[in-house]
């Protein structure tokens, strides 16, 4: 056979589809790369009609014909396929048994009605060959074979469209133009008698088929005039399924890759006897072929060399564009997918891809989890490193801890970008918190360390400022100043003791008139760091500082030092006194509790105590109590200092917004334009302009203009009112002895009028000596007794009213 047209038997006589032929000659002429652009053509008609011929003239194939020398026998058993050459697009021809035959015999037709079947589901064009002297005659065989098409037809839920065309062979001096009336009312007579379910009781046949009709002279008698007439008709088949073409407007087409399971399933479901529903086989079909595909994706994927070079790389480090490199994989993939199934129900095909890309990520997402694990170790000993090493450099810690940490996350959010997929939507802040969580741990336990390591370096520090001199003042000294008695050593040891007794109760009485002066410590330790920065500068409030955090840092300062002065430690056992003031007193309020809920509130609260947890009675300095009603004395001593900072930031505030809105100069440039004008034409202007600028600043400096609106204005006013006149002449007295040569020391400053006086006695007055006040005169004395410490303050309102009254008189 002509490997062009791959002549295959498609079903043989017994109805045995031949699967594996099909895929073979599917594989040979490449059909299977086809896509919808392909039009499949059966031929249908009585046993020994030419049907055959007709084809191989037709369509170039190389189907067998029958040997008239031999007799008329069958020739085509079963249904049998051929590529057409030459055809454009793609063209399978189909070859059917005929119909008639002696073989089978009169009563066996079932054949006949499955392959009829058969070839109206799968093909576009369907030929009826048929003899020309049968048109018009009630028991020619070709009404049998259009019954049995109409009738099929009617077993398909949905039909298709599909166009008959009517091959009259043998034709005869009677004119085309003649026959084809008579035909067309055969046909429409046929299809009117043929039963028909009630849905398509009056459906018209133009909603079933494409009726044609042309005619072939006698191959036997004409040859010549047989195969000019059929090289007319093979152009019809080009560009068939085009609009306008033969089969231009069909519908339900099956992919190519799909066509072969499709015949299979139509074929099976013809077999049982069952009708066809060919829209809801044609979802079958996107089904089966898309879920195919996908699985055959999805196989590859797994094996792909690319992506198994990637995943072993992954599992030994972290992989430079890991996430480009896997997304162009799996995009491979997915693209070649979409190429395939292009053609199937869009519907399923978006289904099984979801799918496809579900299963796939599914497989990857291990990877992609390792590479997130590689990121976070690499970040976390990155942390690590810049950590020691800013720490070596000598900078602060603190601020090495949030610099390395932001610098950290930065790469590490850099890194995740680079390793994410283009088709997920994976989300990796739990690893990124995760590492911030094991930043902020590493970093506590660094401090921690570091801050024992302090700790134990000043305590060795302590040990060796206290112990040196004792052990040498009695190991030493006492042991050669008492050698010469030649005491026992049980009463050297003695006398030893007793002195180490007395350096602790030294130290113990020491540490107890310390404590007696907290409160003053406390309050200058606040004053030092509210009122100098960081570089022991005093701070000055122009508006840009957080008074809130350092009032904040202030307080835990005195704090912190409360905490020390509370209790005497002469041993290394730990204890939680700093722990419980700062809880209690920095993050919770302290209040005096009212006497409903007193009782309630000491069993709640850890300073309602006398005594602090693993701290003995006798090394207790401030018992907790007496540390809450301190701190409320502090902060009440302190506010006034905060007070002030607030006052003096509202001030320079209000000291530096003394220029007019923007609107206002630019109104003031407009209209003065024509004044400016005028003084640049006219000098003395300009220097009369200037005289009067020289006499108002020195009026503005020897009254003191400032300070007289300090209390109000209208007080200001009063006052300079008062003393204009005598300034003014004052300075031209000035200026004129200056000018003679004698200057004269200045007038003393006139006293206030009688009229601000008064108004002045009348007007509550701010306290103006607010800066004059030293923090001493506001602290606390504490005396100590046997029971603990007695801790009073005098009344701060009425020592500043004394000094305010002091300034004024």
């Amino acid at each position: 056979m002509d490997e062009d047209c791959c002549v295959t038997q498609l079903i043989d006589a017994n109805g045995n589809f031949n699967v594996e032929g099909l895929d073979n000659f599917m594989k040979k002429v490449k059909f299977i790369n086809s896509g919808l652009s392909y039009a499949i053509v059966a031929i249908m008609g009585p046993q020994s009609s030419g049907k055959s011929t007709l084809l191989n003239h037709l369509f170039h194939t190389n189907f067998r014909e029958m040997d008239a020398y031999k007799g008329r026998i069958q020739t085509t058993k079963g249904i049998w396929i051929a590529k057409c050459v030459g055809i454009q697009p793609f063209t399978i021809a189909m070859d059917l048994e005929g119909t008639d035959g002696r073989e089978r015999g009169q009563d066996d037709t079932t054949f006949e009605k499955q392959s009829a079947l058969f070839a109206l589901s799968v093909s576009d064009i369907v030929l009826i060959n048929m003899w020309c002297h049968d048109i018009g005659r009630e028991h020619a065989a070709n009404r049998p074979l259009l019954k049995t098409v109409f009738q099929v037809m009617m077993r398909l839920f949905s039909p298709r469209k599909t166009t008959l065309m009517f091959v009259i062979r043998d034709k005869t001096k009677t004119p085309l133009e003649l026959l084809e009336p008579v035909l067309r009312e055969d046909i429409q007579k046929i299809w009117v008698e043929v039963p028909k379910p009630q849905a398509h009781k009056n459906t018209p046949l133009s909603d079933f088929f494409n009726v044609e009709i042309t005619a072939l002279s006698s191959y036997e008698e004409k040859e010549e005039n047989f195969k000019e007439e059929v090289a007319q008709l093979r152009q019809r088949f080009f560009h068939s399924i085009s609009p306008g073409g033969l089969a231009g407007d069909r519908s339900g087409v099956v992919p190519a890759s799909g066509f072969s399971f499709s015949a299979q399933q139509i074929w099976k479901v013809i077999k049982e006897n069952k009708d066809l529903d060919l829209p809801a086989h044609k979802i079958m079909v996107a089904t089966v072929r898309c879920e195919e595909i996908g699985n055959e994706k999805l196989s590859r994927l797994i094996s792909d060399e690319g992506w198994l070079e990637l995943e072993y790389a992954v599992q030994a480090g972290p992989v430079l564009g890991f996430g480009e490199k896997l997304s162009s994989v799996l995009e491979m993939y997915f693209s070649e997918y979409d190429m395939e199934t292009i053609y199937y129900d869009e519907g399923v095909r978006n289904a099984k891809r979801q799918q496809l890309v579900s299963k796939a990520l599914q497989f990857v997402h291990p990877a992609y989890t390792t590479m997130l694990g590689h990121l976070h170790y690499n970040a976390l000993e990155s942390f690590k490193t810049r950590l020691e090493q800013a720490l070596h450099k000598g900078e602060g810690f603190a601020a090495s801890v949030c610099t390395c940490t932001h610098s950290c996350m930065l790469e590490f959010d850099h890194e995740c970008a680079e390793a994410a997929i283009r088709q997920a939507n994976w989300d990796a802040s739990e690893v990124r918190d995760k590492l911030r969580r094991d930043i902020d741990a590493h970093a506590s336990s660094v401090c921690s360390a570091k801050l024992s390591e302090i700790i134990a370096i000043y305590e060795k520090q302590l040990t060796l400022a206290l112990n040196e001199p004792v052990e040498s003042l009695l190991e030493a000294d006492f042991s050669k100043t008492i050698a010469g008695f030649e005491l026992k050593q049980t009463t050297v040891d003695s006398m030893v003791q007793k002195l180490r007794d007395y350096a602790i109760n030294l130290v113990r009485k020491k540490a107890r008139e310390d404590a007696g002066k907290v409160l003053i410590r406390m309050k200058d330790r606040f004053s030092t760091v509210f009122k100098q920065d960081n570089d022991s500068m005093p701070r000055v409030w122009t508006g840009k500082e957080d008074i809130r955090a350092i009032t904040k840092d202030a307080r835990s300062a005195s704090l912190r030092l409360l905490s020390v002065l509370a209790a005497i430690r002469l041993s290394e056992n730990p204890d939680k006194i700093e722990n419980v003031l700062f809880s209690s007193l920095m993050d919770g309020a302290v209040a005096v509790p009212s006497s409903q809920d007193r009782s309630i509130k000491a069993s709640r609260d850890p300073l309602a105590s006398s005594t602090w947890e693993e701290v003995s009675p006798t090394d207790t300095l401030i018992t907790p109590v007496q540390c809450k009603s301190l701190w409320r004395q502090f902060k009440a001593e302190t506010e006034y200092i905060v007070t002030q900072a607030i006052s003096a930031q509202e001030a320079h505030r209000k000291s530096n917004n003394w220029l007019p809105p923007p609107w206002a100069i630019l109104a003031m440039i407009v209209l003065g334009f024509n004044e400016f004008m005028l003084l640049l034409r006219n000098p003395l202007y300009l220097m009369v302009l200037f005289i009067l600028l020289l006499l108002s600043k020195a009026l503005w400096v020897q009254m003191d203009i400032p300070r007289e609106f300090q209390n109000s204005t209208l007080a200001g006013l009063l006052s300079i009112s008062s003393r204009l006149l005598p300034t003014v002449m004052n300075l031209l007295r000035r200026l004129a002895e200056e000018a003679q040569g004698h200057p004269t020391p200045e007038a003393p400053r006139p006293p206030y009028s009688s009229a601000f006086q008064s108004f002045r006695n009348q007007t509550p007055q701010p306290n103006p000596v607010s800066n004059s006040i030293p923090e001493s005169s506001v602290s606390s004395d504490i005396s100590f007794s046997d029971s603990g410490v007695d801790y009073s303050s005098p009344n701060l309102i009425h020592r500043r009213t004394t000094n305010i009254q002091e300034e004024l008189s």
